[in-house]
């Protein structure tokens, strides 16, 4: 996918907050280009349709982060830190992009259209490569087990995440996070650093 420019990143920034407050199928092109203070036919002259708008907002959002994740690579750091800057990395960015994945999931599990999610499997599929890598390394240093199941490491920091955030009311009360601001302090510290021990422990334990 080709880079975007500063009016394309406008929309789909108008178009993210849109389908998280009224959904995808609530949402429609005019009210897209009309927030957005820009013609119908512009907007679709750039993505074509709804659909392929939602495509590109994917993309966007979740690109960059083979870039962070080849730099953490190559960072002469020892493993064990490598996975805390890790589940930082990860945590830091989906809290910062929680509407495009809940819009995301609804979608993928709707399936009530064809919508093209190729590009976003292919950067998982990096993002999965690397993340290999770094526990490769590891390994090689005889810090992490042999037998670890890789593809299941980010869906099981990702669920946390994401349950955490779906209960949110029932933590709010439990653990006293009356504001936003405390209940954002608790997500980056408390909560990374509970997954951060969690997969360490998975990482380093000998079956």
């Amino acid at each position: 996918m080709t880079a975007l420019n500063d009016k394309q990143i406008q929309i789909l920034q108008v178009a993210e907050r849109l389908f998280a407050e009224k959904g995808f199928d609530g949402t429609s092109i005019r009210d897209i280009s009309k927030e957005a203070q820009i013609n119908i036919a512009m907007v679709s002259y750039y993505f074509g349709s709804k659909e392929k708008m939602l495509e590109a907002l994917v993309f966007h959002r979740t690109a960059d982060m083979k870039m962070q994740l080849d730099n953490l690579l190559k960072e002469a750091i020892e493993p064990l830190e490598k996975i805390d800057k890790l589940i930082a990395l990860y945590i830091a960015k989906v809290n910062k992009n929680k509407c495009i994945y809940q819009i995301l999931h609804f979608e993928l599990s709707s399936k009530k259209r064809n919508i093209d999610f190729k590009s976003f499997t292919e950067v998982k599929r990096t993002n999965l490569e690397l993340l290999t890598k770094i526990i490769a390394q590891g390994q090689e240093k005889g810090v992490f087990s042999k037998n670890i199941e890789v593809p299941l490491i980010m869906p099981t920091v990702l669920g946390a995440f994401f349950q955490f955030q779906m209960n949110r009311p029932l933590y709010e009360e439990i653990l006293n996070l009356d504001t936003d601001a405390k209940f954002d302090h608790y997500v980056k510290n408390d909560l990374t650093k509970h997954l951060q021990q969690t997969i360490k422990a998975l990482l380093t334990y000998e079956q």
